[in-house]
């Protein structure tokens, strides 16, 4: 029995192993490099801790530390531009995902098993594909010599220029996040019970009226969950922008990413990063407490 009981134990542990060595260790690093100064060297930041001076070291190391990149990010217009940029992009794409994901998800509740279970293999499909590749694929499209423009002029319409815009980043957010959003929701409205409209129609509701007062108000816990998976990867988007947006497009992970490589700010880039992950952390933490509330109320 003791045996058992260690094996459960360790069970018990292995998520928070995994949690300590891929995140917590990884996040002290970054607030660590966050609160160092730019320096001239190899890696280019100070104070580095010196283990052979024993504790004088450690503390020298700790007196070295300061607050000097976090000033700097709300007076550098560069990052404020950069962090609203991103939430801009990052909230009208969810809201299009949404009005694009929601009929989806709910036609597909409502197929019959067979549809259905072809429905969802094709939204899970894009998966099998490498996200580089997908986003490429969307240049051959968007760029003035893709394929959109040739439709455009074969049907005798004038081609558009799209890439390189940020028109061209909310198409290649859409159709990138889709699945993140039609997914949770086809989970949520697959669950409904179809006796609950019934009862709403023979109160004398209409089909419009049972959806608003029954179906969506129950859909809720999907909306928040597919806006969350969506919202959150967004804001901290690197690749779509950078492939399809100008160069005047600002985000925040194509600004992290100047700043670390091409600037070799590491410690303004780490401030960044740790603004940005507090910023995601409050959505999180105020759907765990709705989804608290919401436990709380059906006992």
């Amino acid at each position: 029995m003791s045996g058992r009981r260690d094996r459960s134990g360790l069970a018990a542990l292995a998520p928070f192993l995994w949690l300590g060595v891929f995140f917590l260790f990884p996040f002290l690093l970054v607030a660590k490099l966050s609160l160092s100064e730019t320096a001239l060297s190899i890696p280019p930041y100070a104070p580095r801790l010196d283990w052979s001076q024993g504790w004088a070291g450690v503390q020298a190391f700790l007196q070295g530390l300061d607050l000097e990149a976090y000033a700097r990010l709300p007076t550098d217009r560069l990052y404020v531009v950069a962090y609203l940029s991103s939430l801009k992009f990052a909230a009208v794409a969810t809201l299009i995902l949404l009005l694009l994901g929601y009929p989806l998800a709910y036609a597909m509740a409502r197929c019959t098993p067979a549809v259905r279970q072809a429905l969802l293999m094709a939204v899970i499909l894009p998966f099998w594909t490498s996200f580089l590749i997908r986003v490429y694929a969307l240049i051959g499209i968007l760029k003035p010599e893709g394929l959109l423009n040739v439709a455009l002029r074969a049907l005798g319409l004038p081609g558009v220029s799209i890439l390189n815009t940020d028109t061209a980043v909310y198409i290649g957010l859409v159709y990138a996040y889709l699945p993140f959003m039609v997914l949770p929701l086809y989970a949520v409205l697959e669950r409904q019970q179809h006796d609950l409209l019934e009862a709403a129609a023979d109160l004398g509701c209409t089909p419009l009226e049972s959806f608003w007062r029954v179906t969506f108000p129950l859909s809720l816990p999907g909306v928040a969950a597919g806006s969350l998976l969506c919202f959150i990867p967004m804001v901290g988007e690197f690749v779509i922008p950078d492939l399809l947006g100008g160069s005047g497009t600002l985000m925040l992970g194509k600004t992290i990413w100047t700043e670390f490589f091409a600037n070799r700010d590491w410690p303004a880039a780490s401030a960044v990063a740790i603004v940005l992950l507090f910023t995601l952390a409050i959505p999180i933490v105020f759907y765990q407490r709705q989804q608290a509330r919401l436990m709380e109320a059906g006992r």
